[in-house]
């Protein structure tokens, strides 16, 4: 798997988290080697969930105050 934000490469890892709201306390994942970034499926359901061009225009009107 290639990494989204810097292509690098991603290998697979077990993470744990004590306060999951699942009751799991540890998931598989994903973790770039090169620059650190980490997705889940938690994460990644997340990325695609979220409305696009709500976020590109955040960036525009954010630009746009200074």
């Amino acid at each position: 798997m290639d990494c989204p934000r810097c292509q690098g490469s991603m290998v697979t890892e077990l993470f744990e988290d004590m306060k999951d709201d699942t009751g799991r306390i540890c998931f598989n994942g994903y973790r770039c080697l090169i620059c650190g970034e980490i997705l889940d499926p938690i994460i990644m359901a997340n990325r695609q969930n979220r409305p696009h061009m709500l976020a590109r225009n955040r960036k525009l009107m954010a630009s746009s105050r200074v």
